[in-house]
């Protein structure tokens, strides 16, 4: 005997449920019952309601790939605030602003999504507009003069997507990409800096 489909995908929401309950819980700032309670009911609400597009991941977390994305984010995060803050306080400096294409290699959605977003994140960089079907991003650079030029604008998202690929994507999905296993090798990265 089958179990409906809406109540056996419901039945494999459990963990989005927890994570809308404890963000809920977060955005009150305080743990109680009734935050607990309300934060399920609305996770439980959220996710029977709303039609969310299934995204395949055949990937695989690899902790130390990982902990480098997480930490040159970090580091990107503090430098480009550094940046970004001396283009304001420059008197007389007028920012050479410029909006690049990149190609990214994986045709993911996924992986599309986390680079837009994590390019998006860093200060004096926004994702423009995102092409799913061909899988280009065209990012605004606040100051190109800052950021190296438009290739090295162009190189340090290529080098993000990368590490979010060794980080989260299948061998095959390396492959697809063009980047060697475990970090050996030239990446296609390293071939668009010749």
């Amino acid at each position: 005997m089958s179990l409906h489909p809406r109540r056996a995908s419901l039945r494999n929401q459990w963990p989005t449920v927890l994570w809308l309950t404890v963000v809920w819980v977060l955005l009150w700032g305080e743990i109680s019952l009734g935050n607990l309670v309300n934060g399920a009911l609305l996770g439980v609400l959220v996710t029977a309601g709303l039609r969310m597009t299934p995204i395949d991941f055949h990937g695989r977390v690899r902790p130390g790939a990982l902990a480098v994305l997480v930490g040159r984010f970090l580091l990107d995060l503090v430098r480009a605030s550094f940046e970004v803050s001396l283009v304001a306080l420059r008197p007389r400096h007028t920012p050479r602003g410029a909006v690049i294409c990149v190609q990214l290699r994986s045709h993911s959605d996924l992986y599309l999504t986390l680079t837009s977003e994590l390019v998006s994140l860093v200060p004096g960089s926004l994702i423009v507009e995102a092409h799913r079907l061909t899988g280009r991003l065209y990012v605004h650079v606040l100051d190109v003069r800052t950021s190296g030029g438009v290739e090295a604008a162009r190189r340090a998202v290529l080098a993000q997507e990368e590490r979010i690929l060794r980080a989260l994507a299948s061998d095959a999905e390396l492959a697809d990409a063009g980047l060697a296993l475990g970090g050996a090798g030239r990446s296609r990265a390293a071939e668009v800096t010749r």
